[in-house]
């Protein structure tokens, strides 16, 4: 009934093959990957691109991952490490600030380094070895990617604690927190009794399908798992196509780029796993006191009274524009996330379970991988954290599971409601207890579990919940059959039955007194058949009445107080991040059945208002008749850089015009009373077989690759939009192995005949410039020596040599134009030359060097023959990743460049004399101090290193 992992494929060999690896023939040897040996890898690809990446251990292999993403999502992979970091509007301006203000404030990095902090040795070894990949392939990857250069952004540095704080940066928002702000406004405004009027699922808040079969529900008597995370559609794809096989497992699933491991969506071979969002509410809000100290300082008020709070202050840069200065305050609560100016508004402190635990679940990732049953899948995601999901699972033998795993606080509901005084102790979470999280039996006579963010197995733990038109859909589409298969499941997932269509159309259908026009636009709208397929006028004509409907809605006095000129979206006491949450026209147009219902207006007034709008929108019809609903109905993804986004042709292919709606199935979420277009929908598509996993299908929105040209940047769009998907290719002999290219980078190439050809990138950005010297220093990265380029490097030098903390560099009060014309000048020597020192591609320090006899200097000594003259400059760490030895692992780099040249026999430097930190600094490193001299800028003193001394001579 069910296949072995091991006989995926005609002929399978052994999993350890007399060659030694996996599956190779006697004397064949694979081609390997970075860091070829123990710790080297095989990089397969499918026909659509697809990375299948095998190695010899787990730790090998989580390397692997890091690098073979960072090849194809160089650019993703930095984004999102920017947005944790809240470094964005560096390189992407102005509207990436309030992001970054956000992310700070509420210590996301910080918050990750405390849970990295906490993982297993064996999962910080595995974190860390993905985090060391991805800074390998990242100067190849930035190299295929244009992003970086049109914003004259090098690649950065991975901490072990990145793909941490990626993960939380990325999911911080799913539990819909400023939905309590929403809730607020409407109490102040609307009255207590009107809370949870405009309840649904809110603007931020992502959701998905998913389903499971039974063995008693397929053709081949195994269980079937499929589904469509919903999210905001992302380009590149916030999920990557992935197979991750070694000696203990062989995995397939949907991985997120910057994280380890397959999370949400994977399949053993043995056991596969799915999730949605929960729904459930696990985030706190608080009303702070606060007041500043005589010494600055901010004092916050608590249950046992005023005591002093943490706070810092943090510069964010900003392109094209001034920094700006953000303070960090964090009370016990939690960190302040909105006002926070003592005495200047409200101020709100946000509490969420990493900040407060530690932990973020990362135990449960390797776990995961090595899942074997069902069993196996429930004790990994006990230690889950955040966020909070339901999970379906099914494995081999036919056991099944349906549960609940995450994270949630015990304390009051009406924490869950809306924002809570922090100063009274009634409503402070209960030290070390969660509440208890359902599961329950997936029911064996219907052989169908689904899971919808419904207010289902999860409503225990929530307040607003999916409407349950989808859940219901679903579980009336799979009972009608009971010989499901693979294939089939896209019936499923491309249904767009709009139930929630319903009460608007019952009401129109009694709407009085209508026109001609209005009555044969009733009349059809009644005779539709509620779809909302690509090619119906139909859809797009209840949509339009839809439209019109949320409009006089918002305009009815019975809303006036949160809508209009009162709109609490127009507030300036709330951060401009929070504004899709507290408008009031998509509120309205997402709670549309049920303000249609009950509570707002009487049925009269109702069935009026629908009238006007039938009117309105059969005369607009009789003059533009409806396009049908996919020319309308577009993806808009959210990109990085928008403005790169190809016209044209090209540009219609990411905007593809699709079925659907909110409530569909197939669930293309536009904003009811807003647009037509639409940014939520399904970010990929998975069909996970338990009899033959190679029948497994899966689709995400673009393709395997996030560089543009690629001949697989896109090519699933197409795919994706007709609702088909994709083989499950797991026969290695029907994958492509890349063919190893060694390079100064080690680098990997893809298979020409799988990759459009890029145009080569200028060398505007220092990672992309040939090297004089590269060096690996243990423990601490690699590190490259480039070329100082002066146009293109003034405003990095600029920024560099006028801190305060340059002031011995002597140019605090140079321009960058004068900076620019002195590197210019020393660029002009034949013996000055100026390099910029990179730490795994990211610029760390300026490194000059001049022959002595050549410089003013060597007035002021004797000079040997043989010496070499150098000038060092450190840059400030990036995003506070600086290391102990920073300083002396770089001099390591440079003094071995030196004596690289064996002409060199003696290093020179000359400090200011009142540099005591970098006195002691060389001396440490072997350095023998020499007299002080006399220059016209500064009292230096003279140090010397032989090669006798490091033991070269």
């Amino acid at each position: 009934m069910t296949a072995d992992v091991d006989r995926e494929r005609p002929g399978a060999r052994p999993a350890e093959g007399p060659g030694g690896g996996p599956g190779e023939q006697p004397g064949e040897r694979p081609d390997r990957g970075a860091g070829e040996g123990s710790g080297g890898y095989e990089l397969f690809r499918d026909d659509w691109g697809i990375p299948h990446l095998r190695a010899a251990d787990a730790l090998a292999l989580a390397r692997a991952q890091g690098h073979a993403t960072a090849l194809d999502r160089a650019w993703q992979l930095e984004t999102e490490r920017h947005r944790m970091l809240g470094t964005s509007a560096s390189h992407l301006g102005a509207e990436a600030v309030d992001w970054d203000r956000f992310v700070r404030r509420a210590r996301i990095a910080d918050t990750a380094r405390r849970c990295f902090d906490r993982l297993a040795p064996e999962t910080a070894a595995w974190v860390t070895a993905y985090a060391d990949g991805v800074n390998e392939g990242l100067a190849e990857g930035a190299e295929r990617a244009p992003e970086f250069a049109a914003v004259g952004l090098a690649p950065g540095r991975w901490e072990p604690w990145t793909p941490l704080g990626v993960w939380l940066s990325t999911h911080i928002l799913f539990a819909g927190f400023p939905t309590k702000l929403w809730r607020e406004e409407v109490a102040r405004r609307l009255g207590e009794d009107r809370m949870t009027l405009f309840a649904t699922d809110g603007p931020g808040t992502a959701g998905s399908n998913g389903w499971l079969l039974t063995g008693a529900r397929t053709a081949t008597g195994a269980p079937l798992l499929a589904g469509d995370p919903h999210r905001f559609i992302e380009d590149p794809g916030v999920y990557q196509q992935i197979r991750l096989a070694c000696p203990e497992f062989d995995v397939v699933g949907l991985a997120v780029p910057g994280i380890p491991g397959i999370a949400h969506f994977g399949h053993t071979g043995h056991v596969a796993w799915a999730i949605t969002n929960a729904m459930a509410d696990y985030q706190d809000l608080y009303r702070e006191r606060l007041r500043r100290t005589p010494d600055g300082g901010v004092e916050a008020l608590g249950p046992d009274g005023w005591y002093r709070a943490h706070a810092h202050t943090e510069t964010i840069e900003v392109a094209g524009a001034e920094p700006e200065q953000v303070e960090v305050v964090e009370t016990d609560r939690g960190p302040v996330i909105i006002g926070g100016d003592p005495g200047a508004g409200e101020t709100i402190s946000l509490r969420y379970p990493p900040r407060v635990t530690g932990e973020l679940g990362f135990d449960a990732l390797p776990a995961l991988l090595r899942a074997r049953t069902v069993a196996d899948v429930d004790t990994a995601l006990d230690r889950w954290v955040e966020p909070v999901n339901v999970v379906l699972a099914a494995d081999t033998s036919g056991a099944t599971l349906h549960r609940v795993a995450g994270h949630v606080p015990v304390r009051p509901y009406a924490n869950r409601l809306r924002v809570v005084p922090a100063e009274d102790p009634a409503y402070a979470w209960r030290d070390g207890e969660t509440v208890p999280l359902p599961r329950t039996e997936v029911d064996g006579s219907a052989g169908i579990a689904v899971m919808a963010n419904e207010r289902g197995l999860a409503a225990p733990l929530g307040v607003e919940f999916a409407p349950p038109h989808r859940a219901r859909r679903i579980r009336e589409l799979l009972g009608a059959d009971t010989d499901w298969t693979p294939d089939a499941q896209a019936a499923v997932h491309t249904d767009t039955l709009l139930a929630s269509s319903r009460q608007l159309l019952s009401l129109l259908a009694w709407a009085p007194a209508l026109g001609p026009a209005a009555e044969r636009l009733r009349d059809r709208l009644l005779r539709w058949d509620r779809h909302m397929d690509a090619d119906s006028t139909d859809a797009t004509l209840y949509a339009r009445l839809r439209t019109d409907v949320v409009h006089r809605l918002a305009a009815h006095p019975a809303l006036k107080g949160v809508t209009g000129a009162d709109d609490p979206w127009r507030s300036a006491a709330y951060p401009a991040l929070f504004r899709p949450w507290l408008a009031a026209v998509p509120r309205i147009g997402y709670a549309l059945e049920s303000l249609l219902t009950v509570g707002l207006l009487p049925y009269e007034d109702r069935l009026a208002l629908v009238a006007a709008s039938a009117e309105a929108v059969a005369a607009a019809a009789d003059e533009t008749p409806p396009a049908p609903w996919g020319e309308l109905h577009r993806l808009s993804p959210w990109q990085a850089l928008p403005d790169l986004a190809p016209d044209g042709v090209d540009a219609q292919a990411i905007r593809p015009g699709v079925a659907g709606d909110h409530d569909c199935v197939l669930s293309t979420s536009s904003v009811p009373g807003v647009t037509d277009l639409f940014a939520r929908g399904p970010a990929a598509r998975y069909v996970w077989d338990l009899a033959r996993r190679e029948d497994s299908r899966w689709a995400v929105p673009f393709g395997a690759s996030g560089v543009p040209g690629s001949a697989h940047h896109r090519d699933q769009t197409p795919l994706w939009a007709r609702g088909a998907l994709a083989p499950v290719v797991t026969d290695w002999n029907l994958l492509h192995r890349t063919t190893p290219h060694r390079t100064t980078h080690c680098r990997t190439e893809e298979n020409p005949a799988m990759t459009a050809p890029t145009e080569p990138a200028a060398f505007a950005t220092p990672a992309l410039r040939p090297a004089v010297h590269e060096q690996k220093v243990e423990g601490f990265g690699t590190v490259r020596l480039v070329p100082v380029d002066p146009a293109a490097d003034a405003e990095l030098l600029h920024g560099w040599v006028t801190e305060e903390r340059a002031r011995f560099w002597g140019m605090a009060d140079h321009t960058r134009e004068q900076v620019r014309e002195i590197y210019e000048f020393v660029d002009s020597l034949p013996t000055h030359h100026a390099y910029l020192a990179l730490r795994d591609g990211v610029p760390a320090a300026l490194f000059q060097t001049y022959e002595p006899d050549a410089d003013p200097v060597g007035e002021c000594y004797d000079v040997r023959p043989g010496d070499f003259g150098i000038h060092l400059l450190i840059a400030p760490a990036e995003g506070e990743g600086a290391v102990k030895g920073y300083t002396e692992a770089l001099l390591t780099a440079f003094i071995a460049y030196v004596f690289s040249d064996p002409a060199h026999l003696r290093v020179v430097v000359e400090p200011d004399a009142r540099n005591e930190k970098a006195l002691a600094r060389m001396v440490r490193v072997g350095f023998e101090l020499g007299p002080e001299i006399k220059k016209p800028e500064k009292t230096a003193r003279l140090a010397f290193l032989t090669r006798a001394a490091l033991g070269l001579a």
